[in-house]
């Protein structure tokens, strides 16, 4: 296995799970990505918010947040880009995922 690139947070991702947890008033809070089966493409992301971790979670940090992926996740996710995009088609988290050999419209369903 080759070493682990881990997750980046651009600014705006940050400044709207910041945001989100203010709003929610639990400081402690993070947001968790993971990747389970299903979906048009095969895998689909989830973006939840967390205050706790398991013993096979990583904790990355971006801009004063914190981002926590399981392990099994981040096989899929390893090196991906955590964003925050508000466009014509929505204001979603998007991951951008070099992993990814296609995905869908909706940007929350991949391939590898």
């Amino acid at each position: 296995m080759t070493a682990e690139a881990g997750l980046t947070i651009t600014e705006n991702a940050a400044k709207r799970i910041s945001e989100i947890i203010a709003a929610e008033g639990e400081d402690g809070n993070m947001l968790r990505v993971s990747v389970y089966a299903g979906g048009c493409s095969g895998f689909s992301y989830s973006f939840d918010l967390d205050g706790a971790t398991n013993d096979d979670d990583r904790i990355y940090e971006g801009h004063g947040i914190k981002v926590v992926v399981d392990e099994m996740s981040l096989g899929l996710i390893d090196g991906s880009e955590v964003d925050f995009v508000d466009d014509l088609i929505g204001a979603s988290f998007r991951l951008n995922n070099p992993q990814a050999s296609s995905g869908c419209g909706c940007g929350v369903s991949f391939s590898v």
